[in-house]
């Protein structure tokens, strides 16, 4: 039996706004695919071949001699997964969905595609491949239980690596640390997609990513700001860092995920390690906690003030925070663009990416808005955080991507990172 696992494409921020190219530099467009396809490889049985196509790279739409076409894919690729879907089930193909997308919105993925996996597809995928072999495959599949990860193989990404040629050579790949989460974050999919139990994998399992990745000249992007939560999970990573530094030589990392909050409960010792480990940035997603939900409303000082502090806090620790702002929250209103940017120039942020508040299907934003009446727009492809597809509360949809737009224009004017790439790395991916 052979598998043609397909990574669907979708429209980045500079396909909806080409004027972003003229904006902003950088030097790497296409990242690496998710760790979806790569994770569900690694336990496929080796008695089955495997084809990988990333459609991002050359369209997916082919010939193939598999016997069937597994798809992982989030929001904005859906609508063009949907389309693959229909080209190999006209040739006769089973297709089967899973990731994000097909999890949040099964009843409709069920309608495209012959089944879907909802939820961690690890525990169920060998009685999803043993009812392809007896041609049985059921319309969906959801694992009995959690899996357990510290038992999961590395995941494939030699399947990702073997598609690089040309311009195509991402500078980075996703290092998974753990899944699932504890919070409710409002647009947040991954309580859902990978339950509320906050699990991790055992420290020689991520040592073992990071050196296969630095095996081939590649950095590591850890992309989980959940490890950094006190407790038990901030103690995992602590023996990550210590287990790095006592190899002698720090990690080739390009960024670790973090918020405002857990820079500030962080301990100077801890950021100090994590400096020592090899961390030289913290990709720092904004627009879900507290803080800066609130800071740039101007009616929030104690959370602006906050703000400041984490962004000094991060700074003082050497550690470069490339800061993911949001706009469209509630509270947000005209004003919010400027005070961004105000906050941005005088905190000393050289690096940042903006990103318009978006609704993902099956989160507790999506039914809020819904039921409200607020979705104004249902193409997919449109959920990629570059366009406004529900009214705001204090704004205009126009007003928000305008607002968006001069986010971007405004704060690279005059700047020059040739060097690095600076921009189209999205809050979900």
């Amino acid at each position: 039996m052979k598998i043609l696992f397909v990574y669907p494409r979708f429209q980045r921020h500079a396909e909806a706004h080409p004027e972003l190219k003229k904006w902003v530099p950088m030097n790497e467009y296409l990242g690496s695919p998710s760790l979806g396809i790569a994770a569900m490889a690694a336990v496929t049985p080796d008695d089955i071949q495997l084809e990988f196509r990333d459609d991002r790279l050359s369209p997916a739409d082919r010939a193939t001699d598999a016997d069937v076409v597994a798809f992982s894919f989030f929001t904005p690729a859906a609508t063009r997964a949907i389309e693959l879907a229909a080209y190999f089930r006209g040739l006769g193909k089973k297709t089967i969905a899973g990731g994000i997308f097909p999890t949040m919105m099964p009843d409709l993925c069920e309608q495209h595609f012959d089944a879907v996996v909802v939820g961690e597809g690890e525990p169920i995928w060998h009685q999803v491949l043993a009812d392809v072999r007896s041609k049985s495959l059921k319309p969906r599949y959801k694992a009995p239980e959690i899996p357990d990860i510290t038992k999961l193989p590395m995941p494939r990404v030699d399947l990702y690596l073997a598609k690089e040629a040309g311009d195509f050579k991402p500078d980075d790949y996703p290092v998974q640390l753990s899944r699932g989460c504890p919070m409710s974050c409002v647009a947040c999919v991954l309580p859902t997609s990978m339950t509320k139990s906050l699990r991790h994998f055992s420290i020689d399992h991520v040592v073992g990513q990071l050196e296969q990745l630095n095996k081939h000249g590649k950095r590591a992007c850890l992309t989980e700001d959940t490890s950094w939560f006190p407790g038990a999970n901030a103690k995992q990573l602590r023996l990550l860092f210590e287990r790095i530094v006592a190899k002698g030589a720090p990690a080739t990392i390009s960024y670790i995920g973090i918020s405002m909050p857990l820079i500030i409960t962080s301990t100077p010792d801890m950021l100090k390690l994590a400096k020592s480990a090899g961390v030289d940035m913290f990709y720092l997603v904004g627009g879900f906690d507290p803080i800066t939900k609130g800071a740039f409303t101007g009616k929030d000082p104690r959370n602006l003030e906050r703000a400041y502090t984490a962004i000094k806090k991060s700074l003082d620790a050497g550690i470069e925070p490339y800061t993911s702002f949001l706009l469209g929250n509630e509270d947000d209103d005209e004003g919010t663009v400027d005070r961004m940017l105000e906050f941005a120039a005088k905190s000393g942020i050289t690096k940042a990416e903006f990103a318009i508040f978006t609704p993902y299907p099956g989160t507790p934003s999506w039914v809020k808005l819904e039921q409200e009446g607020r979705i104004i727009d249902r193409d997919w492809g449109h959920y990629n955080d570059a366009n406004c597809v529900f009214e705001p509360k204090l704004m205009s949809a126009k007003q928000v991507t305008d607002g968006y737009l001069r986010l971007w224009r405004d704060f690279y004017a005059g700047k020059d990172f040739s060097d690095k790439c600076v921009a189209e790395r999205t809050i979900q991916f």
